[in-house]
């Protein structure tokens, strides 16, 4: 599993925390997409690296960290057949990637701390999309999608 993460100079600390918990801890293959400093970078810019990774198939699937995460959410969602979900806890984690067979995590720094960080994020790697009654469901995501980038509107 190759797993790409990127954050902004505010999610940095808790994106670097992350990667080694997944490095050493789950022997995990990590693409670090960004930033790799404390110096001020937007957020849009790596979190749409990730997004066009995950969306080209390039990864397994993706983290995105700024602030609250909402910022990065917004913006790996614009990237077509792109499914990205904000999440705080292990339930919504398991169920974006249960569910609505998300791609990408995305959470904020300034919301939850590095340990329930490591526990989201186990939770949303671990998880597989479960089909049944929720494949209608993304399939028609995957419609709204097209009627609006296949210019159908």
């Amino acid at each position: 599993m190759i797993i790409g993460m990127g954050s902004d100079h505010i999610g940095y600390e808790l994106k670097e925390i992350i990667k080694r918990y997944l490095q050493e801890e789950l022997d995990l293959k990590v693409r670090d997409f960004g930033c790799y400093t404390m110096d001020e970078v937007d957020y849009p810019d790596i979190g749409a690296q990730v997004a066009e990774a995950v969306a080209k198939r390039e990864l397994d699937c993706g983290i995105l960290v700024c602030g609250t995460g909402i910022g990065m959410s917004i913006v790996a969602n614009k990237v077509p057949a792109v499914r990205a979900a904000l999440c705080h806890d292990t339930y919504s984690a398991e169920r974006a990637r249960k569910s609505n067979n998300a791609q990408i995590l995305t959470m904020g720094a300034r919301v939850i701390g590095p340990e329930l960080a490591k526990k989201i994020v186990e939770a949303f790697i671990k998880s597989e999309f479960s089909g049944g009654p929720s494949a209608r469901k993304v399939d028609k995501i995957t419609q709204i999608e097209d009627k609006y980038t296949k210019g159908h509107v």
